[in-house]
């Protein structure tokens, strides 16, 4: 009766039923786990509805890259960053899975595969499977800070490889694509005719520092397809509007911009009322950004002053995103860690395993929660740890 690619496991891990019986029971518990901005309490300036009420969103413009007014508003976003854009290069999707299910579809045949780094987001496993491409990983290494193995990474392209993934910085251990990888990535995918799509949605958010980072909007020399959205740059992932910048040489770009207008064409998912606002809220861009960067960056000051010399656990180095990974002493297993920080702490974390950390035992945390509730769950893991 269900098709094969949905064939996933529905029992509930032991974390997942202990969280619901709290919930069912109305536990209060510490999220050190949330993801989403809009409930964090961070505050957003009423102007932005203000954006949503015009005349003109009573009418209808089906547009396969979206509308113009929309498209340039994602252009002047990348200009102010000194890297430049045509808006003719731009498809507005209704979210990045959306963008990564068009970009299946564009470049990969049903049993073929995609590479994507490893550890990475969960949700990568979901969209191959829906879309009946297989998943395989090149790894990231973990030496003072996280680098691409590029022996490895090309060790890992196989005869069914289609299509290559970078997420940039990766989601969850916090790592750009440094100018020598970006040009050692492209040698090779020319080389073996391979298109690259770079995740770029937590790129805005840098920890500050000196580590050198960046991006592959405009990269010329391979086939490229660079994601972005409002879910981050600008913490409203509830109206739905992320982007896909198409670049390259352009034998191959133009094919590509054919066939993916054929395919937005087919769906046309985006709504009218967030594109016609979407000019007017790159005013308050700055602002968002700013107050979700203080927040993690104060955050992350938090979390490094409760570990550092402490306890034996290590803090690794990130340069960017929304989250940090910490490194168990050894004998300490992550799962029973997790289970037990929740039942007996009311906190919950992220074991390392929902990430696909191959070595070793960690706890993934985000650095989205208000400070004193972030505070007083990283308080109540160190104890634990202790």
């Amino acid at each position: 009766m269900f098709s094969n690619r949905t064939d996933w496991s529905l029992s509930p891990n032991t974390i997942s039923k202990a969280l619901d019986n709290f919930k069912a029971q109305g536990i209060p518990y510490i999220d050190l786990t949330a993801s989403n901005p809009t409930g964090c309490q961070f505050e957003y300036p009423q102007e932005l509805l203000s954006s949503l009420v015009v005349t003109d969103n009573l009418t209808y413009r089906p547009l396969p890259k979206g509308l113009p007014v929309a498209r340039d508003a994602v252009a002047q976003y990348y200009n102010r960053r000194d890297l430049e854009v045509n808006p003719e290069d731009v498809f507005l999707t209704a979210g990045t899975s959306e963008a990564y299910s068009f970009l299946f579809r564009l470049l990969i045949n049903s049993g073929e595969a995609a590479l994507f780094p490893k550890p990475s987001y969960p949700l990568f496993e979901f969209l191959t499977d829906l879309n009946d491409v297989n998943i395989d990983y090149y790894p990231l290494e973990y030496e003072q800070r996280w680098r691409i193995n590029i022996d490895k990474f090309e060790q890992s392209i196989l005869a069914d490889t289609q299509a290559v993934i970078f997420v940039n910085p990766n989601n969850p251990t916090g790592s750009y694509i440094s100018p020598e990888e970006k040009e050692e990535i492209n040698a090779i995918c020319r080389n073996r005719k391979l298109p690259i799509i770079s995740d770029e949605v937590f790129f805005d958010y840098f920890f500050g520092g000196d580590d050198p980072h960046v991006s592959f909007c405009g990269n010329q020399d391979v086939l490229t397809f660079t994601l972005g959205g409002l879910s981050k740059s600008m913490g409203l992932p509830q109206m739905k509007l992320s982007w896909i910048l198409v670049s390259g040489p352009e034998k191959y770009k133009r094919e590509a911009m054919q066939r993916l207008e054929i395919i937005t064409d087919t769906f046309l998912s985006v709504n009218t009322p967030v594109q016609n606002a979407l000019k007017s809220w790159a005013l308050f861009e700055q602002d968002i950004q700013k107050d979700i960067l203080v927040r993690i960056r104060n955050n992350l000051k938090e979390l490094s002053g409760a570990v550092d010399g402490k306890i034996s656990v290590e803090l690794l180095r990130a340069s960017g995103g929304w989250s940090a990974v910490l490194r168990l002493p050894e004998g300490i297993d992550e799962e029973k860690f997790s289970e037990e920080l929740l039942s007996h702490e009311h906190v919950l974390a992220h074991p390392g395993f929902f990430y696909d950390f191959e070595e070793g035992n960690h706890i993934v945390l985000s650095l989205l929660p208000p400070a004193d509730v972030f505070r007083d769950g990283v308080g109540k893991l160190v104890d634990k740890l202790s």
